[in-house]
């Protein structure tokens, strides 16, 4: 039962982690590699669902603000991960889904300005975002460091996931080789 478990938990993570090195590669996002017949489908479950956001943002646009309770510190978000929208706070990962919906919502900051104190903040602490379409609690899963190429920080999730992403080591001289991560499930969701 145990070698079972072991081929599935390492067959899934190796999984994931090609999927992410191919769409990399390839330098596509999971929405353009997704098949026609997979879209549609997936178009048609969106029609169910309510819709939370009615226009997506523009580039440089402010979305919202992160609240990170550990901190006691509110950052606002803007739309893209230009150092144009980084110099004025977090960034959001346009190619992602915007916070509250179901899948892989990511925001980036530089450490040394608005997240600079993110290594206090690891597994169990809350992260809040504030958008016109609500207040959307998460609560942190993972903390995982990485690679700077590490592309599987972007790859979709199968429910609404918050990824908080910084370079690391946080007091590192130049480029850093690494990347801090927080990985937050939806724990609550107060829609305007």
């Amino acid at each position: 039962m145990l070698f079972c478990g072991g081929i599935y938990f390492t067959s899934t993570n190796a999984f994931t982690l090609l999927k992410g090195y191919a769409l990399y590669k390839f330098n596509k996002t999971e929405a353009e590699a997704v098949t026609k017949p997979e879209r549609d489908m997936k178009q048609e479950k969106k029609g169910n669902e309510a819709q939370l956001y009615d226009v997506r943002p523009k580039t440089g646009e402010l979305i919202g603000e992160l609240y990170i309770p550990r901190l006691e510190k509110s950052l606002p978000i803007f739309h893209g991960t230009d150092e144009d929208e980084l110099e004025k706070g977090v960034g959001h990962y346009a190619k992602s889904v915007l916070p509250g919906e179901r899948d892989n919502s990511i925001l980036s900051g530089h450490r040394d300005t608005v997240f600079r104190k993110l290594g206090e903040v690891g597994k169990g602490d809350l992260l809040v975002a504030e958008t016109k379409a609500g207040t959307f609690t998460y609560k942190v899963r993972k903390v995982r460091i990485v690679d700077a190429d590490d592309r599987t920080v972007i790859v979709p999730k199968p429910k609404a996931t918050l990824t908080v992403t910084t370079c690391y080591p946080f007091n590192f001289i130049g480029d850093a080789p690494e990347r801090y991560v927080l990985v937050a499930d939806l724990l609550k969701s107060e829609v305007k």
